[in-house]
């Protein structure tokens, strides 16, 4: 989950984020809503353009995936905190009158025993709906969201979403692709990975990964670790050990033309960080680039805190100081593996891609510049 913001912060970037109107036409309305390991997270908006406009959102920690790793189970008490958020949800979607709308989970529900009895209390208790998606969806949704931070000049596209209960990772050759047409052929992804030579010139995709290791799942490996220092480094190389048979990382690629985006709550925190933002401000966040030196800075930086002083630092906020250090491993290993002292973040992701691909597949997005 990202940290709370400010009513003053945006909820979407500066193209996405001008006021809709006050009362939108409900046949023009979309939702999106993502259940992920940690968090319920919903937006509703109508197109505008090459982008949208949002209408109304909603996000909640709900920790659906505690405990998940120890019994295979989603427990009574996470059960039902979801279903309350999950409530405020239906109430949303009712006042708005939404007709379209995707509303799924993710890797808490592919993994546990009893996700088919939580789907089925879930509608009976709400109403909603609940559609549990595949690893390379949800890998194709986080691609599609990013699609407008990615430069005319990449030519080689990494792109990485660390969830909470896994982090889906994907390498996209763009050389045969015009540049002008670069950020549109990534969004053209909404139709599958592999697509068939048409009128446009296709962005290729060259491997991707879901790694059931998120901030969630890999702060749960470690948990029995005392000492802070210690359980980062075995975090960060543990993770590095699962991404043996990503194909891209056993060849030496080229730093030329090479773009890394980052799209996380992870992510999102270290860059606010870097900043000093005591409030979060998404507007100053969303499209940032951070060199290496500076991700590493702020990594030494919550290592030097240790554990009190992160639960106190105004930067981290308390949603996420229990998870910063494990999405940091992570992040520092995905750094130190590819040809790039950049990473573009991103505050977007799957209920953003979702989106996106509801409009894109409606044809109701302009085909225009983003």
């Amino acid at each position: 989950m990202t940290p709370k913001r400010p009513k003053a912060a945006g909820a979407l970037p500066r193209a996405v984020e001008s006021p809709a109107p006050l009362k939108p036409d409900p046949n023009a309305l979309y939702a999106a809503l993502d259940l992920g390991t940690n968090s319920c997270r919903m937006l509703i908006a109508q197109p505008k353009g090459s982008q949208f406009h949002v209408v109304d959102s909603f996000s909640k920690s709900v920790q659906l995936g505690q405990g998940l790793e120890a019994s295979g189970r989603l427990s009574a008490a996470a059960m039902g905190r979801t279903i309350a958020a999950l409530r405020v949800c239906r109430q949303k979607l009712a006042r708005h009158k939404v007709k379209r709308m995707r509303l799924v989970a993710t890797e808490a529900c592919r993994r546990a025993l009893n996700a088919g009895k939580f789907i089925a209390q879930v509608r009976r208790e709400t109403g909603l709906r609940l559609e549990i998606i595949e690893p390379e969806e949800e890998a194709r949704l986080a691609v599609i969201s990013c699609a407008p931070l990615v430069s005319t000049k990449t030519e080689q596209l990494l792109v990485v979403d660390i969830g909470g209960g896994s982090t889906e990772l994907v390498w996209i050759d763009l050389s045969r692709v015009p540049n002008r047409d670069r950020p549109r052929a990534i969004m053209r992804l909404h139709a599958g990975f592999r697509q068939d030579a048409g009128p446009f010139p296709a962005a290729r995709v060259v491997d991707w990964i879901s790694v059931p290791l998120g901030v969630a799942t890999l702060r749960d490996q470690f948990a029995d670790v005392e000492d802070d220092a210690a359980r980062f480094a075995l975090m960060s190389w543990f993770f590095e050990e699962n991404l043996e048979k990503f194909a891209p990382s056993a060849s030496e690629q080229s730093r030329t033309g090479f773009q890394i985006v980052g799209t996380s709550g992870t992510v999102t925190t270290v860059a606010a960080s870097h900043l000093g933002l005591r409030r979060y401000d998404r507007t100053k966040v969303d499209g940032l680039r951070m060199s290496s030196d500076q991700i590493d800075a702020v990594i030494r930086d919550y290592l030097s805190l240790g554990p009190e002083g992160r639960r106190s630092d105004p930067r981290i906020g308390r949603d996420r100081q229990a998870l910063i250090m494990s999405g940091s491993a992570i992040l520092q290993a995905l750094m130190r593996l590819w040809p790039t002292d950049r990473l573009s973040v991103a505050d977007r992701g799957l209920r953003e891609g979702l989106l996106y691909a509801q409009m894109s597949a409606d044809g109701v997005l302009e085909d225009g510049p983003f």
